[in-house]
């Protein structure tokens, strides 16, 4: 079974207010010379951001952050993001992998970002809606 996608626009003011949110003043996700010189295509979201939206489709589909039991990623792929007005997108699929007879549900997650997957062995454990 398949939940319903969800869509993340991740923009350069984004990367800065979670800069400020978490410290992480590092210049290749602002500095697009810093960047290219340490060999990235650009600027580049935060892992922890990029994992943090995919972690809010999951508390969406589990109806409550507190019904989320377990979520993991493995980062593969840097979220490029452009200096302009619009930004990227991240978008955010799952698939039901199992429903436990204690009440759990097992996603697998794909996120990718034009069409690439960001993301792998993305997979959360939640408490069955409903």
């Amino acid at each position: 079974m398949e939940l319903p996608a969800r869509t993340f626009r991740v923009t350069r003011a984004d990367l800065v207010r979670y800069a400020g949110a978490s410290g992480d003043f590092n210049p290749i996700h602002w500095s697009d010379r810093t960047a290219t010189k340490v060999g990235l295509p650009g600027v580049i979201a935060h892992g922890m951001f990029t994992m943090a939206l995919v972690g809010r489709a999951v508390t969406d589909w589990a109806g409550a952050p507190d019904a989320v039991v377990d979520y993991s990623v493995r980062f593969t792929r840097p979220v490029v993001v452009p200096d302009d007005d619009q930004g990227t997108e991240i978008e955010v699929t799952a698939t039901v992998r199992e429903v436990t007879e204690d009440g759990l549900t097992r996603l697998d997650i794909t996120a990718t970002c034009l069409g690439e997957k960001v993301l792998s062995q993305a997979r959360a454990t939640i408490r069955t809606p409903g």
